[in-house]
């Protein structure tokens, strides 16, 4: 396959996130009527409803890891392959946060307890941060796509006490304490 057939099939699974995020009853943009780049506040309205927000992060660590994953269990196959395999696996996991089962979930935790979802443009937004963080895992050494995922864990749960990892395990599982140190108690 060439490199505009896999470009293709990256836009064919970028609309059908969006149409079924549209199905889903999700909003274009943000019901504030306006895009913004950078929404920096958790826990406000327009968290997960603009361009990019805390949670952006995660989702170029969900690049880098992806590269990691799919590189060691499909070394022949060409990068932009596993690109696409790594673009499905982000859309469909954008997909599930957005039905209403995950909805609810996530508003027991302290952090997200207005969450509506992700509007369409933030959920796409963050496909393409996924999308850049798998590159940036293509083209640096191990070494930095580590450093790279352990500084943002750490800096965005300094900034706002939450991050991949917390947003896994509380998924998985809540913990008292954790939800106590989110809730700044």
């Amino acid at each position: 396959m060439n490199t505009r057939a896999y470009m293709l099939g990256a836009a064919v699974l970028v609309v059908v996130q969006a149409g079924v995020l549209y199905l889903f009853g999700q909003p274009a943009v943000c019901t504030c009527g306006y895009v913004k780049l950078w929404e920096g506040v958790v826990l406000s309205a327009g968290n997960s409803q603009h361009l990019t927000d805390w949670y952006t992060f995660s989702h170029i660590i969900h690049g880098l890891l992806f590269y990691a994953l799919f590189t060691f269990l499909f070394p022949k196959i060409s990068v932009w392959a596993r690109l696409l395999m790594a673009m499905g696996v982000e859309i469909a996991w954008e997909i599930a946060e957005n039905t209403p089962t995950v909805i609810q979930h996530y508003r027991e935790q302290a952090l997200a307890q207005g969450y509506t979802g992700d509007s369409i443009i933030n959920s796409v937004s963050d496909t393409v941060s996924m999308v850049a963080g798998f590159l940036a895992a293509r083209k640096w050494s191990v070494w930095a796509a580590i450093a790279l995922a352990l500084f943002l864990e750490l800096w965005v749960a300094y900034e706002i006490r939450d991050n991949l990892a917390l947003n896994v395990i509380n998924l998985l599982h809540q913990f008292d304490f954790i939800a106590a140190w989110q809730a700044g108690t």
